[in-house]
């Protein structure tokens, strides 16, 4: 038995070997070094040392690269022209994803109301972002962060210029919060922690909200908080909506064009009204549709609304947020009554 377990860390051991790449050799990450050096002060030892055993991170570069990127066995032969809004509702809306939710906020109700009391954002807004992001902690991401941006900041794919920008604040932020880079896990994009930041939005929204001395978003507490702030500094209003259902004629909008980056006024929108039948918001407005089987559902966005597109720049994934949230603090209500 022991003879079988040695082979198999022997096998191991030549497997990392074999995945390892020295990047030391690339001109890219050569010019990268000396950059960091003489801007950022950092040794270049300590540099060459990080780059010389980097683990090509193929899953991570297929998502941003065709050419590395694993084919379906058996690829759909067709996609279906609408429901995109229903799939992806059938991902992050999940009964499941409420009821873990409610149980989180009603674990963590003591931090969360200290947040919401220094930052304005309410606790069912920040729950949701954590259950959409890392499913309330239990997926916090398998990919090692240094390698994982390292090989998509000097592999091919369309991004490049944005994960050496990425892979440069995860070094930074590792000199600022003293943590070895080669020891955290990310998304594989390189989002770190219960709120899936990207290295250069943890530097500018994380928080110590717990008093240690440092920033973690491994953290409940400053987790919790960081999000929050970020919203605020993305321009959250205190106790305004976020969005409402309206109705339109027809069954798919072809009107105005939609999306959180077009607003409108609400006096432009001919008959377009709140399904609601009253909407306490009289400022600028986003149209957005949401594409099911049978027909398209119309919301109207307000400023909160597009906040939320700042975390994430999608309509969908904003408006999931909205509606998971809504979802908790509904069950939170009925199950324990008034946060």
């Amino acid at each position: 038995m022991r003879q079988i377990r040695l082979i198999l860390m022997l096998l191991l051991f030549l497997t990392n070997i074999i995945e390892a790449k020295d990047y030391n050799n690339k001109r890219e990450v050569k010019n990268f070094i000396n950059m960091m050096v003489k801007k950022h002060h950092f040794k270049r030892a300590e540099l060459k040392k990080l780059f010389s055993h980097v683990k090509f991170q193929r899953g991570a570069l297929g998502m941003f690269n065709p050419k590395y990127r694993k084919r379906p066995k058996n690829p759909p032969k067709h996609y279906p022209k609408h429901g995109s809004w229903d799939r992806y509702e059938k991902i992050f809306l999940k009964d499941i994803k409420v009821r873990k939710g409610v149980e989180y906020l009603r674990e963590h109700r003591t931090i969360f109301k200290k947040v919401y009391r220094r930052y304005g954002v309410p606790p069912e807004y920040v729950t949701a972002i954590i259950g959409v992001e890392s499913h309330y902690g239990y997926n916090r991401g398998k990919f090692p962060a240094f390698d994982t941006l390292t090989t998509l900041a000097f592999e091919p794919n369309r991004r490049k210029k944005y994960f050496k920008y990425e892979l440069k604040n995860l070094l930074l932020l590792s000199k600022k919060e003293r943590f070895n880079p080669k020891n955290v896990k990310s998304s594989f994009a390189g989002a770190i922690g219960l709120g899936q930041f990207m290295p250069s939005s943890y530097d500018a929204f994380a928080v110590d909200f717990n008093g240690d001395g440092r920033r973690s978003l491994q953290t409940t507490s400053d987790a919790i908080a960081s999000i929050a702030n970020y919203f605020k500094k993305n321009g959250w209003r205190k106790g305004e909506v976020v969005a409402t259902r309206v109705s339109y004629a027809g069954n798919r909008y072809r009107g105005r064009k939609t999306g959180y980056k077009h607003k409108y006024s609400r006096s432009s929108l001919k008959n377009i009204t709140p399904k609601s039948g009253s909407w306490s918001y009289w400022g600028a407005v986003r149209l957005i549709k949401l594409d099911r089987y049978r027909y398209d559902e119309l919301w109207y966005g307000a400023k909160n609304f597009y906040v939320i597109t700042r975390y994430n720049h999608s309509s969908y994934y904003a408006m999931a947020v909205h509606k998971l949230a809504q979802k908790i603090k509904k069950s939170y209500r009925a199950k324990y009554g008034k946060f």
